[in-house]
């Protein structure tokens, strides 16, 4: 582990989400930014992240195969915080090349396949959203799967050279729950319908009560391999 990694946890430790939020401003200013994909955790770090009222950067990949539901409250998001969301998109060469090679429907075949899938509409899109920022905050929590449970409140992000921010690592779902219920946070209908955790529409499903909250996602792989390639794990000896 870096000096300054050990620094930034140093200035971090105690702190609860709101107030690992205010560090990150006070310390990277207008290079960092939060990513959303409008699941219930990113909403509330979104009511968090906005509610001080000063500028505060937000971006969301569009993959081109979400939901409606997901459109739906990126929209009403947009409208209840009066704020500017940065979309970013795959490469229309690339996502052509792809699925003209591959097929609509390539990553049911095998885990490689769809990882390629992923890459065009999410890595890639991530990584030009990712320019000329320092640290990125993410929904990130300790319970959410078996490849999170190492999560840190701040961590060096390897694979794109950056630091990554988690302030809800260690919430469980309940106190994500309570706070959108006190706080009146919008949040995607699909979550009443069984859907935990939300995606792409081909590789989500709903799941039932007491299932892993993840299950639903790529429910054909086995669950070490629910990732997308946002969120390998950091190399935290490193920067």
């Amino acid at each position: 582990m870096s000096q300054r990694l050990q620094e930034y946890l140093e200035a971090v430790k105690g702190k609860d989400a709101e107030g690992i939020l205010a560090w990150a401003r006070g310390e990277f200013g207008d290079r960092v930014a939060l990513a959303t994909s409008f699941g219930a955790e990113d909403q509330v770090l979104t009511d968090l992240w906005i509610r001080p009222g000063v500028p505060a950067r937000i971006f969301t990949l569009d993959t081109g195969r979400l939901y409606q539901e997901t459109y739906d409250v990126f929209q009403e998001t947009r409208k209840r915080y009066g704020a500017r969301i940065e979309v970013f998109a795959p490469d229309a060469g690339e996502l052509e090349r792809l699925v003209g090679e591959q097929g609509p429907n390539l990553f049911y075949e095998s885990v490689e396949k769809r990882k390629a899938c992923c890459t065009v509409r999410k890595t890639h899109p991530l990584e030009r959203a990712l320019r000329g920022l320092e640290a990125w905050i993410t929904g990130l929590r300790r319970d959410q799967a078996i490849t999170r449970t190492a999560t840190e409140p701040v961590e060096w992000d390897e694979a794109h050279g950056l630091y990554k921010i988690n302030p809800l690592f260690d919430w469980n779902e309940e106190k994500v729950w309570d706070y959108v219920k006190s706080h009146a946070v919008p949040v995607n209908a699909l979550h009443a319908a069984g859907f935990p955790s939300i995606g792409c529409q081909p590789c989500t499903r709903a799941v039932n009560r007491g299932d892993d909250i993840r299950s639903g996602r790529w429910w054909w792989e086995s669950p070490e391999h629910k990732e997308c390639g946002l969120h390998n794990r950091p190399t935290q000896g490193k920067v």
